[in-house]
């Protein structure tokens, strides 16, 4: 009999189907985790993480087929109920391993300035490129179907509610999962945890297609290559939020 086909909505709200025999091999495979090495075990948690915190299960349609207006009560609760709760685990598992003076985190300061500059530059460029490349070669990438708020306490809401998205992506994908990676397999190297990590963030990305995907996969490798070279949180996460908050100020394509 052939597994049934699962639609999983992910954190931005992408659609993506899996199959029933898929999740039917993690729950078998999960059985041996007594079983597995320590390399093992240090993707182990990371994926169960990955897998609560950016996808969930949904029904009826993820992105509405013509722009609607930004819903602040929505955001708001969004930040309530998954973002804010999702930052505090992440951050709790962070400093159940380390404290937050071994792992070197401060409050924003000097230090977190250039890694703001290269990254947010460096990731508004790789958006123009990737939209360059795909009026040429078709398939524009899709971005957030949402007209901007036209008043000051909803701009403030949206701003602030990205911010927080982009925080609760850099701690996880760079900080979390680079760090876990870095520290529990030491011998997968940091070009090979960047791959990891990059994959990780783009199938978050799929539902805005293909270009959507390489945007992400481009923007999430500068991100983790720049996070390494600095150990700064805040400097990703600004430059992250920065790009949101341009994205949804340019509207509906």
């Amino acid at each position: 009999m052939p597994h049934p086909v699962y639609i999983i909505q992910g954190t931005s709200g992408c659609p993506i189907g899996v199959s029933g025999g898929f999740l039917h091999y993690i729950v078998v495979n999960f059985r041996i985790l007594g079983k597995s090495t320590p390399k093992m075990n240090a993707f182990i948690e990371p994926l169960i993480l990955y897998a609560v915190l950016f996808f969930r299960f949904f029904t009826g349609p993820v992105m509405p087929e013509t722009p609607v207006e930004f819903s602040a009560d929505a955001a708001v609760a969004r930040m309530v109920l998954h973002t804010g709760p999702s930052l505090a685990l992440v951050w709790y598992l962070l400093l159940k391993a380390k404290s937050l003076k071994e792992w070197g985190v401060a409050l924003p300061g000097r230090k977190d300035i250039v890694p703001a500059l290269i990254s947010f530059p460096a990731i508004v460029l790789v958006g123009l490129c990737v939209t360059l490349a795909a009026r040429h070669l078709g398939g524009l990438p899709e971005v957030p179907r949402i007209l901007p708020p036209t008043t000051a306490v909803p701009w403030a809401i949206l701003v602030v509610s990205v911010f927080a998205g982009a925080y609760l992506e850099e701690s996880f994908f760079r900080f979390y999962l680079l760090s876990r990676l870095e520290s529990a397999a030491p011998g997968l190297g940091p070009h090979r945890a960047v791959l990891v990590s990059t994959l990780l963030f783009a199938v978050c990305h799929l539902y805005a297609g293909p270009w959507g995907f390489v945007n992400a996969a481009v923007s999430g490798a500068v991100l983790a290559y720049v996070f390494l070279r600095f150990r700064s949180l805040h400097g990703v996460g600004i430059a992250h939020g920065l790009y949101n908050v341009l994205v949804f100020a340019l509207g509906p394509a």
